[in-house]
Parts: structure tokens; C-alpha cells; sequence
């Protein structure tokens, strides 16, 4: 086997880490990730060569980092709609998928959207200016969206002297306001990592920096790297929704999708819902043959031991340990479209691989992002979280989603113009 092959193959087999980043206007966010980028390897040449003369022509000496990512902004002036960029690196340990918001006055819903998938969220603060606000309501929709690991990167530290006792304070008062939101939001707490950086100048980025001596944490990288991510996947709860049934010749039937929980085991009695069939797996089936066990987030066909009516949206689950099925539950929303949400209008629910037609029958709060309380709306608004009722044509299968994000997330879809006006995390 060549280098080239080896590397591959390592490449193929390597961990992957999705993370979002949020922050404040003018925190640092793209110089951050054009520091990754750069550090890591994962800009070409010829990309380089331009960020260069750029950067020469505006009289600088340094690599500007932030032209890295200028693209977004380049794409969205030239009238092209991209709320979240995708940008994709890797390292010697694992693979990365960052996903980059824009922080204009869209940046509720775009956090939303790009964080929705995230291991892990990091939330920048310019160390000059301490907890805003706006940091608040970052960590607020992380903690929302149920994103286990959230990195607070203090950033210009280089602007403050790299003073411990400045890094100390904003460390503080954001535990403070976590500890907070745990009364508020359902489900485990992430794990809070704070770290003092400098994007601009590299401190503690990629490796640890001397001017933070006080400092006895990972640089920013080491910790994405090595940040545990397996114990994540809920193993408990075995969840199928089906996507397609797959029936190739009169002697194959099969049912494909991803598993979203659990573990499927060759053998053991199935439940199939909304229906209530019940069956036991015969086989498990990939393109390379036959599994004995199959774990989120793969992608397998299983065969039932009996034949047994099952179309798309059915979640197959074991017996006594089932999601709930009905046609009304409490939801968490963040309304995404400037027409405001019109209670008791039809809308597509699509949660998993299920489609339903429902509505919004009521709304119990509005969450107001400048202070994070609550107060009783007449209509929803662009960005607004909120609290509401949702009921469904017919019955859907569901989790919490503090218990399962792959069964309790949802979107709501405009029939009409099949625009995506919100997305929402089931209560109960």
C-alpha cells in the first residue's frame, strides 16, 4: 500500500467533529477560523496567495485571516442567500466541519440553522468588553439546541495584556448565567470549557501560548481534537425511522434509512409504529453484506422476519421501549421567515423521515432575547423563540428532544411557497 493509500485510509476512518461559532460583532469569529484554517492546512495555495496580496494592498504585514472566510460575504453582496457556510478541515487525529454563520441581524435563526447538527458550539467574547448580551443569547440557543460541548474562546486577550484576573471575571459571570439557564432548559448540561486566545496573533489557538503562563488548559485545537464525542450518541433508545422501502425483486423486501439511536441487533423483536406490527430483525444490510449490529449515525437496510405494512415515516423500535406517538405535543421554536406565524394555519411538519400536515394552536411565551424572559405574543416574529402547542393531522412518533435530538427536532414548512418558517426541539 502507498503513503498516499495509508493516508486515505486514515483520513476514511477518522472521528468527525461538527462545531458551530457564534459571537458578537467584530469578536473575532472569521479571524478565528481563518486561523484554523491556516494553521491546520486547510487553505490552497492559491487562495493563500491572494489573501496575501490583498492583505499587502491594504498596507498590512500579516496574513489577515479573516479574508479566509470572506467568501460568504462576497456570495450574499452578489445577492446569493447562504445563512450558514460549511467549511471543512482536518488534523492528524480527526476531521471538522465548521459551520459559519454570518453575524448580522439574522443571527438568531442562522445559529439555529448551523447549530442545529453541532457536537459542539464555540461562543467568542471580546475580552474588552466582557459578557454581552448577545453572549448570553448565544449560549442561551446552545444550550437550547442541546449541543453537549460549548467552548467559550475569550478572545483578544492581547488587547487587555493577557490579564488573568480580566479572563477570571468573564469566566465567572458566564458560570453564573449557566447555572441559571439549568432551571429553564430541560435535559443534561453541557460541559463549559473556557479558554483565553488570541486569534489574531495565534496565542493559544493551535498550541499553547507562553503569554498566558496562568493558563493550564488546552489550546483551542488540542481540545477540538481530543473533546469526547462518542458518549454523546444516545445507545439506549433504539430509533429506525424508515426512508424508503426497498423491494428489488420479488425475494427481497427491506427498509432503509439511519439508524437515529440505539443499537440494532440481528434477532431481537421489533416494534414498528404508528401501526403497532410487531416482527423481529432478520438481517442487517450494508452495501458490503450482512451486520450483526448496527449503530447511529449508520446508514442500513434491516428485514423484518415477517411481512408486515410499513411505508415511510414508520419508526421501528424494540418493545417496552418506545417513543411516544401523538397528534399534539409542546415544542421549543424559532420562527425563521418575516411573515409572522399564523395560529390554526395549516403547515408540513417534517420530523425524521415523517411528513404530517399541522398547525400551531398556541403560544405560551415568547422568550425576549435582550433580557432571556418571557412574555405572553400575540404572533410570532422573525427570530423569536418560543413556546408552543403543535397538533398534527394524524399521529407522529416523537421523543423529548432533551432525551433524543434526532426524534424530537422538527421544521415547519410553508405549503405554498415550501419555505422552511421554523424549526423546533419537542418538550413533551
Amino acid at each position: 500500500m502507498t503513503l498516499s493509500a495509508k493516508t486515505l485510509l486514515n483520513y476514511e476512518s477518522m472521528d468527525l467533529l461538527r462545531f458551530s461559532t457564534a459571537g458578537s460583532v467584530d469578536d473575532g469569529k472569521s479571524t478565528l477560523i481563518g486561523r484554523l484554517l491556516f494553521d491546520s492546512k486547510g487553505v490552497f495555495e492559491d487562495q493563500l496567495e491572494a489573501i496575501r496580496k490583498t492583505t499587502e494592498k491594504k498596507g498590512g504585514e500579516d496574513i489577515d485571516f479573516a479574508l479566509i472566510t470572506d467568501g460568504l460575504q462576497a456570495e450574499r453582496e452578489q445577492g446569493i442567500t447562504i445563512d450558514v457556510a460549511y467549511r471543512y478541515f482536518a488534523t492528524s487525529k480527526r476531521k471538522f466541519i465548521i459551520g459559519d454563520t454570518p453575524g448580522h441581524e439574522q443571527y438568531t435563526r442562522n445559529m439555529v440553522t448551523g447549530a442545529s447538527t453541532a457536537d459542539l458550539a464555540i461562543i467568542l467574547i471580546d475580552a474588552r468588553n466582557g459578557v454581552l448580551v448577545q453572549s448570553k443569547r448565544h449560549g442561551y440557543i446552545a444550550r437550547l439546541l442541546g449541543i453537549p460541548h460549548i467552548v467559550v474562546a475569550v478572545n483578544k486577550m492581547d488587547l487587555v495584556d493577557f490579564k488573568q484576573d480580566v479572563y477570571e471575571k468573564i469566566k465567572k459571570d458566564y458560570e453564573d448565567f449557566f447555572l441559571k439557564l439549568s432551571a429553564e432548559v430541560p435535559g443534561k448540561a453541557p460541559d463549559l470549557t473556557f479558554i483565553p486566545l488570541s486569534a489574531l496573533k495565534g496565542d493559544n489557538v493551535t498550541v499553547k501560548s507562553p503569554a498566558t503562563p496562568w493558563y493550564g488548559g488546552k489550546s483551542l485545537l488540542e481540545h477540538l481534537e481530543t473533546v469526547t464525542i462518542s458518549k454523546d450518541r444516545n445507545l439506549d433508545d433504539f430509533r429506525f425511522p424508515v426512508q424508503l422501502v426497498l423491494r428489488p425483486n420479488l425475494d427481497y423486501r427491506g427498509f432503509s434509512g439511519k439508524v437515529a439511536s440505539g443499537v440494532a441487533v440481528k434477532g431481537k423483536p421489533v416494534k414498528v409504529l404508528p401501526s403497532g406490527s410487531s416482527s423481529s430483525l432478520k438481517a442487517i444490510d450494508v452495501y458490503e453484506g450482512e451486520l450483526n449490529e448496527a449503530f447511529p449515525p449508520m446508514s442500513v437496510t434491516l428485514r423484518l422476519s415477517s411481512e408486515i405494512d410499513i411505508s415511510r415515516g414508520d419508526v421501528i423500535c424494540y418493545p417496552g421501549n418506545e417513543p411516544t406517538v401523538s397528534n399534539k405535543f409542546t415544542a421549543d421554536v424559532c420562527w425563521m421567515v418575516k411573515e409572522p406565524l399564523s395560529l390554526k394555519r395549516k403547515y408540513v411538519l417534517k420530523l425524521a423521515t415523517g411528513e404530517v400536515k399541522a398547525m400551531v394552536s398556541g403560544i405560551a411565551w415568547v422568550r425576549d432575547m435582550k433580557t432571556l424572559e418571557k412574555h405572553q405574543p400575540n404572533e410570532l416574529q422573525l427570530n423569536d423563540i418560543a413556546q408552543v402547542t403543535v397538533q398534527t393531522l394524524k399521529p407522529v412518533c416523537f421523543d423529548p428532544y432533551a432525551k433524543n435530538r434526532a426524534m424530537g427536532s422538527f421544521i415547519l414548512i410553508d405549503e405554498l411557497n415550501n419555505n422552511t418558517v421554523a424549526a423546533g426541539m419537542i418538550r413533551e
